[in-house]
């Protein structure tokens, strides 16, 4: 293939790219809607089995996640044209190893979320101490935002040029490498707006979207640092809302009928009593 006809086949596929790109975060944000519709029990939600929280969260993070990503992955897509004439594998790999990223968390907060609910400790019931527990953790995600460690990931997220032209690595293996390193900045950044939802409740699609909508502007939008600082102060206040008026806050669905629940979840996961 002459490079004239190589350039023209990288500029027919950076549409198919694009479009491929969106197919996915929307197909996501479907299968999320029709999946998790009616599902919110608020703070507490049962995560349900094993292989059903993990398909669910790895589809929660394609659809949250990936359009707050959209100027990196473009920018992959269109440095990959230079060494590759099919970019758009390489693209896919690349958002693989970031969705790899995700779901590393997903397991660990999995994995934290089975340890406490094995526990049971008694003085996380919504009637006891749930709310001033909820609205701690509320205003703790916001005291996080204004931390150093959040400052510097929310840079290298804002910053894709930056990273590509210092972490560049060529070949199938070195796409999903650097959607994993780009995918690891992105925890670091986001990992705490994620704690957030666990604690108003997982299976809220009306929280996933305030959560994702804070996300792309904090990322994307060139205000963007200061959207961080402002969605800090408003957490704090949050979290004391939370903690002395729960019945009050917006969205928020108070956990009650603990039995009816239970059993609406475990019809739904399909789990054995």
């Amino acid at each position: 293939m002459s490079s004239n006809e190589a350039t023209i086949t990288a500029r027919a596929l950076r549409p198919a790219v694009i479009a491929g790109f969106l197919a996915v975060t929307l197909a996501a944000w479907v299968i999320v809607v029709v999946r998790m519709r009616g599902m919110d029990a608020g703070p507490g939600t049962d995560l349900g089995s094993f292989g059903w929280y993990v398909g669910i969260w790895v589809t929660m993070m394609a659809a949250m996640m990936l359009p707050s990503a959209t100027p990196m992955v473009l920018l992959f897509s269109k440095v990959s044209e230079l060494s590759t004439r099919r970019p758009g594998p390489a693209t896919g790999l690349f958002v693989t190893g970031y969705l790899i990223a995700w779901t590393a968390y997903g397991l660990a907060a999995f994995g934290l979320f089975r340890l406490v609910r094995g526990l049971d400790p008694a003085f996380l019931a919504w009637d006891r101490a749930g709310p001033e527990v909820t609205g701690a953790v509320i205003a703790l995600v916001g005291a996080y935002q204004l931390t150093p460690f959040k400052r510097v990931c929310l840079r290298h997220c804002r910053t894709p040029l930056s990273f590509v032209m210092h972490r560049w690595h060529g070949g199938p293996l070195g796409a999903v490498r650097m959607g994993i390193e780009h995918g690891a900045w992105c925890v670091g950044c986001c990992w705490a707006l994620m704690v957030l939802l666990f604690a108003v409740g997982v299976m809220s699609i009306t929280w996933m979207l305030m959560v994702a909508a804070i996300v792309f502007a904090e990322k994307v939008l060139p205000i963007g640092d200061q959207v961080a600082r402002g969605v800090a102060v408003l957490l704090i206040g949050l979290g004391i809302w939370v903690a002395l008026a729960p019945g009050s806050v917006p969205g928020l669905t108070r956990p009650g009928g603990e039995m009816e629940i239970d059993s609406m979840l475990r019809a739904s996961f399909g789990l054995v009593a």
